[in-house]
Order: C-alpha cells, then structure tokens, then sequence
C-alpha cells in the first residue's frame, strides 16, 4: 500500500489537497439551471446564518443571503469581491474554469443555496431571538432565479411559523411582492421591516447602474403595495453617487416620491466603493461622466468609504427632506414600530443608515460575511 504523506503543518499542504472551505463546496456545485448569459449552479452549504460582527452598527448579528452571485449587476455593487473566496486558489484560473477573481463573475455564475429551509429550521434551534436576522443583503433575495428556485420563499415559509423574531429585508425587486401572504403572516408574529432600495427614480439613469433590476416606478409601486398590505415598507435612496445622485434636489425628489408611496421612512447613505466594484463602477463614469473621473480617482484613493465632512452633509440634506416630507412624523407615528432597532436607534430620528464593514464570521460558516455598502446588514 502506497504510503500517504501527511504535512506536519496541513496549511502548507493546502495547495496539494485542493480546496478547502466555501471553496470546495464550490468546486462540487452543480449545473443547474441557465438564463440570459448566466449560469447557476446548486451550492450545498452547511449553514445559512451568516454571522457579522460590526463596529458601526453594534445591533447587526445574523444575515441570510440565499444566493451567491446577483443577476442585477448593479454597477456599484460592494459585493462582488465575495466571489473571490470560492476559487480553489489565489492563482490565476486554467483554462475553462471560472474566474472567481473576475468582478464580472459574480453577475453571470449564481450558487442557489440548497435546503435552505431545512438548515435554517435547524439553526434557529440555537438562535437568540434578541439578535437581528437581515434577509438579503449580499445578494437580492428577489433576484430573477427565485421565480423558479423559489429558496427565498421557502425560508419565509419557516419565519411565518415562528414569533419573536427581529427580521430586516432589503431587495431592489418587485418579485416580493409574491410573498405578500408570507410576509403579512410573518409580520405579524414578529418585527418585521422591510427596504427597498431606489439609487434614483430616473429610470434612464437606473438601465446604466442596474441593469436588470426593475424599473424605479416599478419598486415604488411595490412600495405603495406592501404598505397597503400593512407591512411596514421604507426607502433605501442608496447609494448617493458624488456629482450624480447627491445632490439637495435629487435627495428631495426622491424623498416626495418616497411620501408619495406611503413609505414608512426614507434613508440613503454616500456610496462605499470597495476595490472589487471600482473596475466596473469606474467603466461607468468614464463612459457616461467622463468629467467625473478626477473627483472619483481623488476621493477614493486611498479610503473605500466617504469623507466624514461629506457623509455629514448628504445625512443632513436627508434629514432635512424627511422633514420636508413628513417622514419623520409617519415614522414615530407607526405603532410600535418593529423598524427602530432595524432602520435606527432612535424613533424620534431615523437617520440614514451608515456603511458597515463585517469584522468576522462564525468559523463554521462555509462563506464568510462580507463587507457592507449602504444596507443594513450582511452579493
């Protein structure tokens, strides 16, 4: 019988056993479903939960993304570098094989979770109920495979048999909007809070930063919907793009809009631009403001975040037009408002949400949790 080496420290071997982590389970994913210039394949995971560890928001716990990789492609997305952790290796790939390391990849090869109620059932045996559960902020949860994947579902389908939990959701689509019964159900058992993320309600502008998210007035009428469901429903106007979307009239527009659709708040925050999305972000404003290129190369040149100075001032001009606007009023006046410890921890002040950047994971998590852009919690 052939003798078997074994390294005496196994990291240094590493190379020659192959992949370990996320990225093995990656290696063994399945084919499992096309669409338009993208591949899906089935990922068996061995946990859901995703634990993330914030200085900023202290409240931010547990996140659940039930996809890996987002059809959207928005242009700004922080998570593409997400990605980066299913390749075998931090070499270049061979031929044929995908490369992780490309931030294109992360928008034409999708990983679908399987058995992903069935996991969750099984974690939230140990689960605290006091921590935060945020549905959806890697990876939109309504992206265009959840029509027949229908995961997304199947993990409300758990909540709405279970009370106490806190739970946050963030999406850019109208798909939601299918899971009404499940949402309502879910809501009121729990706190429930729902975001739904409008960068502008310019739909030109929107085809160019997200391209295969829906339509703005598309996302305000499921807005207005969702209230009319009486599921308490606010606005992410993020993120607030330097010299496109940031200005006091743009930031005003899109707070009345926000009135319009009876939102329950309205919250934006600066754009957070990670060294994975400036490629693709970049290519944009080189294309279509070409004359913001020296602005953008100057401001994140050596921080990934905003300026404090200039995160200051676009959080007053959101103040201000929430007041403008009676967001404020509508939001203390929701009854018992599951969305204070979610959206803000102050009722009487629902500020905009600050970037976040995921300090850790729990170490038997197969993904790690990834940084934050201008969400709430956890592609």
């Amino acid at each position: 019988m052939a003798k078997i080496e074994t390294p005496i420290f196994p990291i240094l071997g590493q190379e020659k056993s192959g992949p370990v982590g996320i990225a093995r389970l990656a290696c063994h994913a399945e084919h499992a479903d096309d669409g338009h210039l993208v591949e899906f394949r089935a990922l068996q995971v061995r946990s859901l939960l995703n634990r993330s560890v914030s200085k900023r928001l202290t409240w931010m716990a547990w996140s659940i993304n039930p996809y890996r990789g987002c059809e959207f492609a928005c242009r700004y997305c922080y998570a593409r570098y997400t990605h980066e952790f299913m390749a075998p290796s931090a070499l270049p790939s061979a031929p044929g094989e995908p490369d992780f390391h490309d931030p294109l990849t992360f928008e034409r090869l999708i990983f679908l979770k399987q058995n992903a109620a069935w996991l969750l059932q099984q974690e939230l045996r140990r689960f605290q109920k006091s921590q935060q559960i945020a549905i959806g902020t890697a990876t939109d949860p309504w992206q265009p495979i959840e029509r027949r994947a229908r995961i997304t579902r199947s993990i409300l389908e758990v909540f709405a048999n279970r009370s106490g939990y806190n739970i946050g959701i963030v999406t850019k689509s109208r798909l939601i909007l299918r899971d009404t019964d499940l949402l309502r159900e879910i809501g009121q058992h729990n706190r429930l809070v729902v975001h739904i993320t409008i960068t502008t309600p310019d739909a030109e502008l929107a085809r160019l930063l997200e391209p295969r998210a829906p339509r703005p007035d598309l996302r305000l009428e499921t807005v207005r919907r969702l209230r009319e469901a009486g599921i308490v429903t606010g606005i992410l106007c993020s993120p607030l793009l330097p010299g496109i979307t940031d200005t006091e009239e743009a930031i005003d527009r899109m707070a009345a809009l926000s009135a319009k659709a009876n939102a329950s708040f309205f919250a934006a925050n600066p754009l957070f631009l990670k060294p994975c999305s400036r490629p693709t972000y970049l290519s944009f404003v080189r294309e279509h403001y070409p004359a913001l290129v020296a602005d953008y190369e100057r401001r994140f040149a050596r921080n990934d975040f905003a300026a404090k100075p200039y995160a200051a001032h676009l959080s007053h001009l959101v103040s201000q037009a929430r007041e403008r606007h009676g967001l404020n009023r509508r939001w203390r006046e929701e009854a018992d408002n599951p969305g204070d410890s979610l959206e803000t921890t102050n009722r009487s002040d629902p500020r905009p949400l600050a970037p976040v950047r995921s300090a850790g994971h729990r170490t038997n998590d197969p993904h790690p949790a990834p940084a934050q852009q201008q969400l709430l919690f956890d592609p």
